[in-house]
């Protein structure tokens, strides 16, 4: 490798992983051009039911488990496969960066082995991956908002009032105290962005986007021991497992170890970028490093981020972060945990035979003028992350009738989520943080009624990223950084970034037509989910409850469920 060769000899590597794959990218140095991607996907999928990577057993309500393994898979996989659809010579590859789905959490040894590769813990799921999307965690995070609230703990303003079920500490406190043996044996509690990183160069480091938005370290500092022993006295070394060595985005971690070298077929000793977030990543490919420009990463479940000039507190809001998103800024981050997902349920296991189809079904919903549907969906499936930051709130559909039809439902959930990105930039702008343009990555851009519908319902020009791999290039940007290509990642993200900007914009009549349909979703988002009826609240306790009753005692008296509610 010539590391002194031009641009237009260079070229990096973007890894992507996703929720249920890996995804990488050979990107040219010089201009950002995309010459090769592969996707592997992983083995074992998600775990939310059994524990298939193991024994198979039968796993609680809202747990979410991955294999570290079908992680390095990717790396055997995905990227020699993607340098070999680019046709480039390894020896011209100068780094690689990675970006990975956050809050995803794995508890290892000092050496960054996995807990659940060792022989006598495989069985035990709480020493597996725990996935972004594991939600098992309310009861501990409601305590520690709680605990904070009541002890003015100065950080929690920072996160909009609310720590998420789903960030490290609600999924630290729920393994300690209900595997205190696995928690002992846990020398590292990692998020996955940085545990891949491990694996790639050998040194452990940890990623300032990350430690700030899941860790809480707000100012240099983590909660306090005392804090964290009011929370439980076996808890107050939790920060030991988190702390490492700390490294702003675009960085070099490392040097590509032989053993990484072998997996991926590049130059032992290339750049290692620090780890990422998917997100946040996404800010450089789009270019929208700059502050005012709102970046929804819309998949699965939707991120948003956004660059501020100043430092504010927003209601709900994943958190603020000094450089969280790139340098010199205040990085804002907001989401909402179901939207794609939302979409396929409904196609997968709601729709009737002949519309069981996403294209379907848009061609027919997007010939409905607004409202025509009579419909309010709350896109609470798979819980609420900003504003409510409650996971235990569930979906909503009013106004359905004997003549509702499969495309006014699927329509009515389209618009839910707009309704919620709204909720979120209202947030922003009412905290002083303005969003003066929406930028969408990721799949879902392909379906221009959502589109449409986002911008008449936001009332802001829609931009689109200009690459199919969002997060991947934008791993690409920070490896081309971390390689010495570009001094920082906004000089790289002016080159190597894409977007077609005002591809969407609002038409007023339907933009009016929205706000009366969006002044009921607001009316519904507070009753059900800011104390005016806990009746999605009381029902998964129920649902909770009888699942575990089933569990323990599978012939056990219908009724049993119903105790928990005494």
């Amino acid at each position: 490798m010539d590391v002194g060769a031009g641009p237009h000899d260079q070229y990096v590597v973007g890894v992507d992983f996703g929720t249920l794959s890996g995804r990488a990218l050979v990107v040219r140095v010089a201009d950002g051009a995309e010459l090769g991607t592969a996707v592997h996907e992983y083995r074992h999928a998600v775990m939310e039911r059994f524990l298939t990577a193991a024994d198979g057993r039968e796993l609680p309500a809202d747990w979410a488990l991955q294999d570290p393994d079908d992680y390095r898979e990717v790396f055997r996989r995905a990227v020699p496969a993607a340098l070999a659809a680019s046709g480039v010579d390894p020896a011209q590859v100068v780094g690689i960066g990675v970006d990975f789905t956050a809050c995803t959490v794995l508890p290892t040894l000092a050496d960054g082995t996995p807990l659940c590769e060792l022989p006598e813990l495989r069985t035990r799921p709480h020493a597996w991956v725990k996935l972004w999307k594991h939600h098992a965690a309310q009861g501990q995070a409601d305590r520690i908002n709680a605990l904070a609230h009541e002890r003015g703990e100065p950080w929690i303003g920072r996160y909009g009032g609310k720590i998420s079920a789903e960030w490290q500490y609600a999924k630290g406190l729920q393994l300690l105290e209900e595997d205190p043996e696995v928690y002992a044996r846990a020398e590292r509690w990692i998020e996955a962005a940085d545990w891949v990183v491990w694996q790639l160069c050998g040194v452990e480091t940890r990623n300032v986007c990350t430690a700030g938005y899941k860790g809480i370290r707000q100012d240099g500092r983590y909660p306090s021991r005392d804090y964290l022993a009011a929370l439980n006295p076996d808890f107050a070394d939790f920060v030991a497992k988190i702390d490492g060595p700390l490294a702003p985005l675009g960085d070099r971690a490392g040097g590509l170890t032989a053993q990484a070298a072998a997996w991926t077929g590049l130059p032992e000793g290339i750049a290692v970028a620090v780890g990422n977030v998917d997100a946040h990543v996404t800010a450089a490919s789009a270019q929208a490093i700059e502050p005012g420009r709102l970046v929804a990463i819309m998949g699965t479940s939707t991120c948003h981020v956004v660059n501020g000039t100043k430092l504010a507190e927003v209601a709900g809001m994943c958190g603020v972060v000094d450089g969280g998103i790139s340098a010199g800024a205040w990085g804002y981050e907001a989401g909402q945990s179901g939207v794609g997902d939302i979409f396929g349920w409904f196609v997968e296991h709601a729709a009737p035979a002949g519309w069981a189809s996403h294209e379907e079904l848009t061609a027919a919903a997007a010939a409905q003028p607004v409202g025509a549907h009579g419909l309010v969906a709350l896109d609470w499936w798979n819980g609420n992350r900003s504003l409510l930051v409650n996971h235990h709130l569930s979906g909503v559909i009013v106004g359905l009738t004997l003549a509702t039809r499969p495309p006014d439902v699927y329509r009515a959930l389209l618009e839910s989520t707009a309704y919620g990105t709204r909720m979120i930039i209202e947030a922003f702008a009412e905290a002083g943080v303005p969003v003066d343009e929406v930028i969408v990555a990721g799949g879902l851009t392909k379906n221009e009624l959502l589109m449409q519908i986002y911008a008449d319902v936001t009332q802001r020009p829609l931009g689109i990223i200009g690459s199919a791999q969002g997060p991947a290039l934008g791993s690409a940007i920070h490896a081309a950084v971390a390689a010495g290509a570009y001094p920082d990642v906004a000089a790289a993200s002016a080159v190597m970034g894409r977007v077609d900007r005002d591809v969407y914009r609002p038409d007023p009549e339907r933009a009016r037509a929205y706000d009366a349909l969006y002044a009921e979703y607001r009316r519904l988002h507070d009753h059900f989910g800011r104390g005016g009826d806990e009746t999605l609240l009381r029902l998964r306790a129920i649902r909770n409850a009888a699942r575990q009753a089933a569990e323990s005692t599978p012939a056990g008296p219908a009724a049993t469920p119903l105790e928990v509610l005494a």
